[in-house]
């Protein structure tokens, strides 16, 4: 393996059409082995491979944990599973969310870094929010080739730009173009695989800067946050294991603030309900008792008022994802966020 033969793929939201166009024009006879990963709910059976298979001349599967890599096969990620790529082997685990998801990108990304050095190839497509950035930053750090495509030629273009934020690609693409990019890169020589033992998990691995102590929470499981630097990239982990990017942190601390309001304006409802039951009950035998229920309950309506007020005002996630990307897209998609 004296080649970049090993070419690993991520994308989500708008994915599907580039990762077509790329392998209907790639050749049969295609010098290096493909992982995929797309974002895809753990509840769907995933038809992927069989639309990859469809689609252009390479045979795809679902890849099973420990099997072998095979040249010339696209494996691709089983729902609610993790697909990591190890020196001749795969694994496949349903190990913590890395940003939210299951399977993740950065998993794979690093995963195919640390085992095979300057033979991996990095692709990035369509997808929203910034999974992928820290794994392309491995990649790039291990000396890998980096293709990213172009954002826009994205119809999510979020994931993109977040790469062009942290990464500085080999090649910054659009779909059409990319297929072209990967034979040549895949022909040309690389280092042997570094055989490095990168554990079972899918955990980002030690290294980098000491984890520094977070004044934040889990929006997964609540639990305590650290934060770290890999790759030079800034990223958040729990001691459970679930690894979160700056925006995937702020869209699951904005899904954990509306639940809590929306569980707030529940209990002080039902609190009012309550109160005007009581008061009911008490007109004619305690008038005073009475008067004391319905002033507290209009209280509790008042306060539910409020909290609905605020839900009804609450800022659209999507809304604000798009103009944090329309900036970033003024400011030359290079600045460090971090």
């Amino acid at each position: 393996m004296d080649h970049r033969n090993i070419v690993v793929v991520g994308g989500s939201a708008g994915a599907l059409q580039p990762l077509r166009t790329i392998v209907g024009a790639l050749p049969g006879d295609f010098p290096a082995t493909m992982f995929v990963v797309i974002h895809v709910s753990p509840r769907s059976e995933s038809v992927l491979p069989q639309l990859l298979s469809h689609w252009g001349p390479i045979p795809a599967v679902h890849a099973v944990d420990g099997e072998p890599i095979r040249g010339g096969r696209i494996y691709v990620a089983p729902p609610d599973h993790h697909l990591m790529v190890y020196p001749q082997h795969v694994r496949v685990v349903r190990g913590p969310k890395e940003n939210r998801h299951r399977p993740a990108i950065d998993p794979l990304f690093r995963s195919a870094a640390r085992s095979y050095g300057d033979g991996v190839i990095g692709v990035l497509l369509s997808g929203a929010l910034d999974d992928g950035s820290v794994g392309l930053a491995v990649i790039k750090e291990a000396g890998g080739a980096v293709v990213v495509q172009d954002p826009d030629d994205a119809s999510t273009p979020s994931m993109p730009r977040s790469a062009l934020q942290h990464v500085e690609p080999d090649h910054l693409l659009r779909s059409d173009d990319i297929p072209r990019v990967l034979v040549e890169l895949a022909r040309a020589r690389g280092s042997a695989p570094a055989r490095l033992d990168i554990g079972d998990r899918a955990l980002p691995e030690p290294g980098g800067d000491v984890d520094r102590p977070a004044v934040f929470s889990c929006p997964d499981c609540g639990g305590v946050l650290v934060e770290r630097d890999e790759a030079g990239v800034r990223s958040f982990k729990c001691t459970v294991g679930h690894s979160l990017s700056d925006q995937s942190l702020l869209e699951g601390q904005q899904e954990t603030f509306e639940t809590a309001l929306w569980a707030a304006m529940r209990a002080l409802e039902e609190r009012a309900a309550l109160l005007r039951n009581l008061e009911r009950r008490m007109r004619g035998k305690s008038p005073s008792s009475a008067a004391h229920f319905e002033t507290q309950a209009r209280e509790a309506e008042r306060r539910a008022g409020l909290v609905r007020q605020a839900l009804n005002w609450m800022p659209d996630v999507r809304a604000e994802r798009s103009t944090a990307e329309a900036g970033a897209a003024g400011d030359g998609n290079r600045s460090d966020p971090s």
